[in-house]
């Protein structure tokens, strides 16, 4: 009798029927709708976001030639990223003295502020599209009967949508600023032993802001994708359905007035 009973018993504790449960009652069809279809694109965007703005890194670089006896060449390759805290960056000037000694300096400027918003920005809109989802999908008869859920939706995601403005022109302008502060010519020319007789600079290679530019774009898009999910949302709230209510209400009794006087 146990041998038969083990089998059954684990059988019933293993996790398999319980996530079949949970799949059988999401609604999918919902995703084709363009409540949901636009919120699984809000999801999908918000990890383009944070993650090609908080996975970035390049590098800068120039070549110094000391016009010493020794001839010495420098080639100075400076790494900088994300959260873009420049003034933290160090790399070495060489002197081009006869002891062939350097000197310690660092990038110019602080861009963190931007960044980090963007990507704390991009974070909670992926945590916040992904319980929406699973409201929409799992418990849609909640959100639909509570009227207070369609009323935090649309104020939440009206608050994304000026946050995602605010935080897409933001990084975009310090983006900008950013490729100013690491322009090889901006090394130089913060380079003090450029400036006189002692070494000849020259510009190394450009950094590639390629995903950085795309993460600019991506924050663009997740304002355009919560702008337009704001009218889905508001048709979904009680809002809606009292201001159509009122449009109806005149000409229902307009209609009713006039079949008064058709009868008499």
């Amino acid at each position: 009798m146990s041998s038969t009973e083990s089998p059954s018993r684990t059988s019933d504790k293993s996790p398999r029927p319980q996530v079949d449960r949970l799949l059988v009652g999401l609604r999918w069809r919902r995703l084709e709708e363009p409540l949901g279809f636009i919120k699984v694109l809000q999801w999908l965007f918000a990890i383009f976001a944070f993650g090609s703005c908080g996975s970035y890194s390049g590098e800068t670089g120039a070549m110094v030639r000391c016009n010493n006896e020794a001839k010495d060449v420098s080639s100075i390759i400076v790494l900088f990223g994300y959260p873009f805290r420049l003034h933290r960056v160090q790399y070495e000037m060489p002197l081009c003295d006869d002891d062939s000694t350097s000197k310690t300096m660092h990038l110019m400027g602080d861009f963190s502020a931007p960044a980090e918003f963007f990507v704390t920005l991009g974070i909670f809109s992926f945590f916040y599209t992904m319980a929406a989802l699973v409201l929409y999908l799992r418990f849609h008869n909640l959100y639909t009967e509570n009227k207070r859920f369609p009323l935090v939706d649309f104020c939440v995601t009206v608050s994304f949508t000026f946050f995602w403005l605010v935080a897409a022109a933001a990084w975009g302008k310090g983006l900008t600023d950013v490729k100013g502060a690491t322009r090889p010519s901006s090394l130089t020319a913060a380079m003090s032993v450029c400036h006189g007789e002692d070494a000849v600079c020259s510009a190394g290679a450009t950094p590639s802001m390629g995903l950085a530019n795309i993460s600019v774009l991506f924050g663009f898009i997740n304002f355009f994708l919560w702008a337009g999910n704001c009218w889905f949302v508001f048709k979904e709230t009680p809002w809606y359905g009292q201001g159509q209510d009122q449009g109806q209400g005149p000409s229902q009794e307009s209609a009713a007035e006039q079949g008064a006087v058709e009868k008499q």
